[in-house]
């Protein structure tokens, strides 16, 4: 399972930072800042960092448990001074549950 977390955050880091690049974004300094700055500690010479370190694999047993997850996920844009409300975030799955237009094709989760 580590072989499969670290090959994925390699090779989703790459395309996100490539189409932060890429594409016409506003934030696009702050966010390319952000990631180089996350480098600062790292002792192997590295330009961007995306994700953590390490993971920590957790059995979903429960739809409290399922439920907080998709909360913690939808909540880290708030949480970073990206959006004001989860909604807001285009780019989140948090506009599907919302029933607000999203271009991405979700299943929404029934967890209540």
């Amino acid at each position: 399972m580590s072989d499969v977390i670290r090959d994925f955050k390699k090779f989703t880091s790459k395309k996100i930072i490539q189409t932060i690049i890429d594409e016409p974004e506003s934030r696009k300094e702050w966010m390319l800042t952000h990631f180089q700055k996350a480098c600062d500690h790292l002792k192997k010479a590295q330009k961007f960092k995306v994700w953590k370190n390490g993971y920590h694999a957790e059995f979903a047993e429960s739809n409290w448990f399922i439920k907080q997850k998709v909360n913690y996920i939808h909540n880290n844009p708030v949480k970073d001074k990206i959006v004001a409300s989860a909604e807001d975030y285009y780019f989140s799955s948090a506009r599907n549950y919302a029933d607000l237009d999203n271009d991405l094709d979700v299943i929404i989760l029934d967890l209540y």
